[in-house]
């Protein structure tokens, strides 16, 4: 994940000229992180290409974009957590969620829940309903 995240932003810095582009990912040190999060919210860096380590935590009132890569791969509470990070300030945000085809139809399921609901509690039901609940102290994790 760290590797796609680094030739990601490699790539849109080279593409993108005059955009400074930052990089967040769950190897970076603390502090170079914290670094880097400040610069994006201070509006220095105004492309972050991040892992889900941006899951939870942030806050930045002017993101207003967020494209989740490959996102077929990632759980409901995830994305949800993700499309959180933006819409935060005045501005109207989006949240694009890209997947490789064909999709799988768990995930088309998955990403129809996320079209249809923004509400936490209802994203959560429907995830169990698709899931399961798991075993709390067996071996079957959902």
């Amino acid at each position: 994940q760290c590797e796609a995240a680094e030739d990601t932003a490699l790539l849109l810095g080279q593409q993108l000229q005059g955009v400074n582009v930052g990089l967040v990912h769950g190897r970076l040190a603390a502090a170079d992180k914290a670094q880097v999060m400040a610069q994006f919210k201070a509006g220095e860096i105004q492309l972050l290409v991040a892992t889900t380590v941006i899951e939870v935590g942030v806050d930045v009132p002017n993101a207003n974009l967020m494209v989740i890569d490959n996102a077929e791969r990632l759980g409901l509470a995830q994305l949800h957590q993700l499309r959180g990070r933006v819409g935060r300030g005045q501005a109207q945000s989006h949240c694009l969620f890209m997947y490789q085809a064909p999709l799988s139809r768990m995930g088309r399921e998955r990403l129809d829940i996320l079209r249809q609901s923004n509400d936490g509690f209802v994203i959560a039901e429907k995830d169990l309903q698709l899931r399961g609940p798991g075993e709390v102290l067996g071996t079957r994790q959902a």
